[in-house]
């Protein structure tokens, strides 16, 4: 039984005349263990997903199941991590993380709650800066302290919602390396949601690219069969990234192509219907 499923799911904004679906009939599966890429254009839709997997919205139609049970709401067993970092500018890196292990595990032993937070610090390099607060970090601290406090709230299911997209091109390869590591070390089932096919196929098992909005749909399941570790340099000279790369980015540009033309197409004139004469 796959740990996530998704089964025609539907969702859009607004009401009457003024709605917008945002998303139409998603299928979608997730095998324990796996690590799903979903790649798509900006404003297609994809933080939309992020928050009817976890919880933070319902669809419109359709059914979204975790382990079996529908997913009706938020759970310590679905944790995000947003590209905005969402932590408290007053507390620390060990308090970040701390509150949301004090949370999760409350039935837990002080001293045993610590101990998780300083392993989960540790994970992500990061207990040299513990008492450093938000302001004093760079972002791509920022970023691997909110990966630290999902990761330590022991998630059966990791979502990352573009959590590199606002880093710049040095530091995001950096932490592209380091969310490999992790994601090995932890053995966790990941949605990674981006809009870098690179990226994409340097972490994933599996691509699943959404479509050009409004009504966005996801695309065919692509396989990213080339062994771990991955080198990205040594990636630049696979024909197998070559080609994956090419089958992607082809049904990504074909998807906005297919939408340009949707949007640009005449709208059929109504004709009113002619008054009848005068007698």
């Amino acid at each position: 039984m796959p740990i996530l499923e998704l089964k025609g799911v539907c969702k859009g904004y607004g009401h009457g005349a003024q709605r917008s679906e945002v998303l139409r009939n998603l299928d979608l599966q997730l095998e324990r263990g796996e690590l799903v890429a979903v790649v798509g254009f900006s404003g297609a839709g994809k933080t939309t997903l992020v928050s009817m997997i976890a919880g933070l919205t319902t669809p419109d139609s359709g059914s979204i199941s975790f382990e079996g049970k529908a997913v009706r709401g938020p759970g310590p067993e679905r944790a995000v991590v947003f590209q905005s970092y969402s932590l408290l500018p007053w507390l620390s890196v060990r308090q970040n993380v701390k509150l949301a292990v004090d949370q999760v595990f409350a039935h837990w032993t002080p001293a045993r709650r610590l101990a998780h937070t300083e392993h989960h610090i540790a994970l992500v390099g990061l207990s040299a800066a513990r008492d450093k607060k938000p302001a004093e970090l760079s972002g791509g601290m920022r970023q691997r302290v909110a990966v630290a406090r999902a990761l330590a709230m022991e998630p059966e299911l990791l979502l990352l919602d573009e959590p590199l997209s606002a880093l710049d091109a040095l530091t995001r390869a950096t932490l592209q390396d380091e969310l490999a590591r992790i994601c090995q070390v932890s053995g966790k089932t990941i949605l990674l949601i981006t809009n870098d096919v690179d990226e994409a196929i340097l972490l994933a098992d599996r691509i699943v690219p959404l479509d050009a909005g409004p009504a966005a749909k996801l695309g065919p399941s692509l396989s990213v069969d080339i062994e771990r570790p991955r080198d990205r340099k040594a990636l630049n000279h696979d024909p197998r990234f070559k080609r994956l790369r090419a089958q992607v980015i082809d049904y990504l540009l074909e998807s906005g192509r297919k939408r340009k033309q949707r949007l640009c197409a005449p709208k059929p004139i109504e004709m009113s219907p002619s008054p009848e004469p005068a007698r």
